[in-house]
């Protein structure tokens, strides 16, 4: 492996509170007349999904494969986006905002599909809203502490999210042998968008070709910069800790190397969506014919919708606007 490694493990503390709610502890935190134990019944009421911008799509795409009769409004906060280098106060009330938003458009259920502002706001919209809200932190944290065989696990997520030190109680909150190093990696937002925009095509073309796409010498120079020194820290699981990361796998698994296992959780997320609809009888009616709502609160909305189409395979064309207030 080189060089010993020089990245202190994540710090010991207290346990993140909200992180950890599996799909049964927000089912139990709910008031009783908020759970409907009614065998046979159905919600077709919508999922909420929203992010800083276009990451959460990728956790959309995968309810929606796994859930294809589910009604979906997604929201992208363009206009404040990254959430990344915020203050975490700031997100907190960006997350409480639009939250407000959907659960006034009747969704059943709120995904809070960015790792920075799961690790912000999630215990205080869990207790807020009447409505089970979960994030995206636990979910990979639990695909991360199952997969790791030597017990050393890689985070590379937003500067906020690492330094809410989320993954890491997460992780050790399930296993606390695990050993957790964690880096941030601010600029791979920007370097995962920049490639979606450069690539033509369908997105299945863009990620079968996306080693060309991102194999530059610039942007392979900033992925070893950041992943180097989690490489020498011999840990065998890397959680991508924020939604835009998937569409680094060609990059972040070419430096890391294919003995580490990297681990999205777009797809745990998803498990958890369908399990607590399940349990609350709260899927949809079988045979409903889904319809999807997209908003960005950004300026551009064709680029938005253009970028989505992309992502989802669909067309977005039909994306609009969302002004929000200033959060005072």
């Amino acid at each position: 492996m080189g060089s010993s490694c020089r990245l202190a493990p994540a710090r010991r503390g207290r346990a993140a509170a909200g992180v950890y709610f599996r799909p049964m502890d927000i089912l139990e935190s709910l008031p009783a007349a908020v759970r409907d134990d009614r065998p046979g019944t159905y919600d077709n009421a919508p999922i909420g999904i929203f992010d800083s911008g276009y990451g959460g799509l990728t956790v959309m795409r995968e309810v929606m494969a796994a859930l294809p009769e589910e009604d979906i409004i997604y929201v992208g906060d363009s206009a404040r986006c990254p959430y990344g280098p915020r203050d975490l106060a700031e997100v907190r009330g960006f997350v409480r905002q639009i939250c407000r938003v959907l659960v006034d458009r009747g969704c059943k259920l709120i995904v809070i599909a960015c790792n920075t502002a799961t690790a912000a706001g999630l215990e205080q919209a869990q207790r807020e809203f009447s409505v089970p809200v979960i994030g995206v932190v636990e979910p990979g944290a639990r695909a991360a502490a199952m997969t790791t065989r030597n017990r050393r696990v890689g985070v590379v997520a937003t500067r906020a999210t690492i330094d809410s030190n989320a993954y890491a109680d997460a992780i050790r909150h399930i296993d606390a042998g695990i050993t957790v190093f964690s880096t941030a990696a601010p600029r791979f937002v920007e370097i995962a968008e920049l490639g979606i925009r450069m690539a033509e095509g369908p997105f299945e073309s863009y990620l079968s070709e996306a080693s060309k796409v991102y194999i530059r010498p610039e942007f392979e120079a900033i992925a070893r910069e950041y992943l180097e020194p989690l490489r020498r820290c011999a840990i065998d699981t890397l959680v991508l800790g924020c939604t835009h990361y998937p569409l680094l796998k060609a990059l972040i698994g070419g430096v890391v190397g294919r003995e580490v296992t990297l681990i999205s959780s777009a797809e745990e997320t998803t498990r958890d969506v369908a399990e607590i609809l399940r349990r609350r009888h709260g899927l949809a009616r079988p045979g409903n014919v889904a319809a999807y709502e997209f908003y960005t609160t950004g300026a551009d909305v064709a680029e938005f919708a253009q970028f989505g189409s992309r992502v989802l395979n669909m067309d977005m064309t039909r994306a609009a606007q969302l002004a929000l207030p200033p959060v005072g």
